[in-house]
């Protein structure tokens, strides 16, 4: 049975130059209402960590939330599933210093500019600020990786550093550990200090 994976790797392929065939069958099988935009899985993560905590399930309601492996594809995405591809909803969620590449991707598509959301530097600054410095180290603590986290500060280039600058880059050390952490982060916060992009977000699909 075709699911929203399915779909989300159809239009993976088909933005690297496959056919768009399966993923227009799969559209409008499933069906999909919306797609949601973003960088990549870390976001994902925390964007799906967000929803379950609220007791939804966003494939089961149409929507696909989609890492383009990088903001600067949003334009081709946003065509592909936009007004003059498939015709679905865009949603989407960016850092600053990405927020050019998602208004003219948007814009060039049809999309509506108000249902991207962007961060005040990335997702993760937005979290650990919310949870504060204390409560991020730990749950560092508490996932096991807190030796990891004082060799890291123990490194010249991280002196001088605050605490949120010192973990917002430590979650980027590794392979596989924002993605980790971006559902860790979602699921200690409490309902009334969601970042306000995520929650925007989340809110408006």
């Amino acid at each position: 049975m075709a699911d929203m994976g399915a779909f989300r790797d159809a239009v993976i392929a088909w933005a690297a130059d496959g056919p768009g065939d399966h993923a227009r069958e799969l559209a409008s099988r499933l069906p999909v209402r919306a797609v949601v935009l973003l960088e990549g899985p870390s976001d994902a993560a925390a964007v799906g960590a967000l929803a379950t905590s609220r007791g939804r399930d966003l494939a089961a309601e149409g929507v696909c939330v989609l890492p383009m492996g990088g903001a600067m594809s949003v334009g081709r995405f946003a065509r592909l599933l936009g007004p003059p591809g498939l015709g679905l909803r865009l949603a989407g969620l960016c850092d600053e210093a990405e927020r050019r590449y998602y208004a003219r991707g948007f814009e060039l598509a049809g999309a509506a500019p108000q249902d991207f959301f962007v961060c005040a530097a990335d997702l993760e600054d937005e979290l650990i600020r919310a949870l504060g410095a204390v409560r991020v180290t730990e749950l560092v603590r508490a996932e096991g990786d807190l030796r990891a986290l004082r060799t890291f500060l123990r490194q010249p280039a991280q002196q001088g550093r605050t605490s949120q600058q010192q973990l917002r880059r430590f979650l980027g050390t590794k392979k596989g550990r924002k993605i980790h952490y971006g559902r860790v982060l979602v699921e200690a916060l409490d309902p009334d200090r969601i970042p306000g992009p995520l929650d925007g977000l989340l809110t408006s699909l």
